[in-house]
């Protein structure tokens, strides 16, 4: 019912709830008996689902974040149901291998030959981390054990990388401050400016332990030119690591695939399936180039789970993994595609798309819009300034603008900034989204900053 009425565009998109009510609705002791499974499941109806946000409704067009195919749903039970966990194959018999073929699908989908491999993660940060883990492994070998030491590697990435990137230099011991900025262009990472920041790394005697590219950023959907990245860290015989937990879906579509060229020249991918391939979360993975990479970024011995004798590599997913207890996520997508195939993947990406490039034509024609890039995929970013204000009375404006509508339930948007200004974000993350509801979000942003500039 829940999500019959939210795909069909019933209620409210999110609910206008103040934190501090909500809390006050689960302020209560830990219960000591056990109550009625009807009592249960109304209070969830009542206290949990009212509450949630409606990411099936077509009026949703916020975080990177799907509205999960059916089959993805009913696996997730299916799932908790076997309760397999996949770190090591004789607790997970089959599911397993359901793993490791799936594992190979996407090597193969990337352009990677059988010597390729990776695992299944909680999802993109989890993921660069560990082939960030890995690359530090090739680089220091001998990290695991004496760590990085006082003259450790720097990673340089894009100015709109995402956070994981910073995250992963400080769990790895690098530090924040051994992370080299490199200039963008539109928003992507500049190759030229690459190539100039690792001739000087090189001149300057430091050592480089990675080059982070992004296919799909999380702001405005770019990808960065892979190609040419990719050449150039080559050159250097620099680690390149690829962050497609959102864009690498495009492998699906030969209409979008080229926005991926040279992919296969990366030395690991973050890849989210749960995010533009519509499985529920939580679904990442993380590809290397040479499996044998992602055996060594865990040195750690565990004779109770894993075997002594070789064989641990090709038997055991846990010795691949940061997680040990882990769900069988994967067999989400091995469902999905078993139900869907490829096909249906690539047509899903193709519409979003589609319906982005659609909602920028009708923000370009509107008068009191400015579009900030082309969508290259299902994200836009742009701005009201229907008004003679200042950039940052507009600063102002815009991000009211989003707290306002997503507080009316009529649909729900993200922001973000850009150039060092208040922007407003739209991810189109939702097939069951038309061009109507694409008109409907514009009519409704224009009449909520109309209302607030003229009062």
């Amino acid at each position: 019912d829940f999500l019959a009425r939210s795909g069909e565009g019933q209620g409210a998109v999110s609910p206008a709830a103040d934190f501090a009510d909500v809390a006050r609705r689960f302020d209560e002791p830990i219960p000591q008996h056990g109550r009625p499974l009807a009592e249960v499941l109304a209070r969830l109806e009542r206290d949990v689902l009212a509450g949630v946000n409606h990411l099936s409704h077509p009026m949703y067009l916020g975080h990177q974040v799907s509205a999960p195919l059916p089959t993805g749903v009913w696996t997730d039970a299916l799932i908790s149901a076997v309760n397999n966990s996949q770190a090591v194959n004789e607790m997970s018999p089959t599911l397993s291998h359901v793993e490791r073929r799936v594992v190979r699908w996407m090597c193969e989908l990337v352009g990677w030959d059988a010597r390729s491999g990776g695992t299944f993660t909680s999802g993109g940060t989890e993921a660069s981390f560990t082939a960030l883990l890995a690359a530090r492994a090739v680089l220091m070998p001998d990290a695991w054990e004496q760590g990085v030491g006082g003259d450790p590697p720097v990673m340089l990435c894009g100015e709109h990388t995402h956070y994981a990137v910073s995250r992963a230099a400080g769990q790895l011991g690098l530090g924040v401050r051994n992370i080299v900025v490199v200039p963008s262009e539109q928003y992507c990472m500049s190759p030229e400016a690459l190539r100039t920041q690792l001739d000087a790394l090189r001149s300057a005697g430091r050592r480089v332990m990675a080059v982070v590219a992004t296919a799909g950023h999380t702001a405005t959907g770019g990808f960065d030119d892979l190609e040419a990245i990719g050449r150039t860290c080559e050159a250097f015989g620099a680690w390149l690591h690829v962050d497609g937990a959102h864009g690498a879906s495009a492998v699906f579509s030969p209409a979008h695939r080229h926005r991926l060229r040279g992919i296969e020249r990366a030395h690991s991918i973050a890849w989210d399936p749960h995010k533009m391939m519509f499985l529920p979360l939580a679904a990442g993975t993380v590809l290397v180039r040479e499996a044998r990479w992602l055996d060594a970024a865990f040195t750690q011995r565990a004779p109770y789970l894993f075997n002594d004798d070789g064989t641990a590599e090709s038997i055991n997913i846990g010795v691949r993994s940061f997680q040990c207890s882990r769900r069988t996520d994967a067999l989400k997508a091995w469902v999905a595609l078993q139900r869907h195939g490829t096909g249906d993947l690539a047509a899903w990406y193709d519409l979003l798309c589609d319906l982005t490039c659609e909602l920028h034509g009708l923000l370009v024609r509107h008068p009191c819009f400015e579009v900030l890039h082309e969508p290259e995929c299902n994200i836009l970013c742009f701005r009201w300034v229907g008004a003679p204000r200042s950039n940052e009375d507009l600063d102002r404006v815009n991000a009211e603008v989003r707290e306002r509508y997503n507080a009316s339930g009529d649909g729900w948007i993200t922001s973000t900034v850009l150039g060092g200004r208040r922007v407003l974000r739209v991810t189109v993350q939702n097939p069951r989204t038309r061009p109507e509801h694409l008109e409907r979000l514009v009519t409704g942003l224009d009449a909520v900053a109309r209302e607030l500039t003229t009062s």
